[in-house]
C-alpha cells in the first residue's frame, strides 16, 4: 500500500470516529457541509480524497481540529 493511500485511510478512520463520537450521521455531516451524501460516504470510506475546502467544511461541521483528524 502506498503512503498516500495509507494516509487517506487513517484520515477517513479518524473522520468516522469523530463523527460517531459527536452522534452525527453521514447524512447530517454531508448536508451541513454542503456536499452530497454519496461523496461524503466515499470520503469516509477512503475512496475519495476531499479538497482542502471540503475537508475544512467537514471538520467544522463535526467540530474537530484538522490536527486531530490528520494526526499532526
Amino acid at each position: 500500500m502506498s503512503d498516500d493511500k495509507a494516509a487517506i485511510e487513517r484520515t477517513a478512520k479518524r473522520l468516522r470516529k469523530a463523527r460517531r463520537a459527536k452522534h452525527l450521521t453521514q447524512v447530517e455531516v454531508a448536508s451541513k457541509a454542503g456536499i452530497s451524501e454519496t461523496y461524503y460516504v466515499q470520503i469516509e470510506g477512503a475512496k475519495k480524497n476531499p479538497t482542502t475546502s471540503v475537508f475544512n467544511k467537514i471538520i467544522k461541521v463535526i467540530g474537530v481540529s484538522s490536527k486531530e483528524i490528520l494526526g499532526e
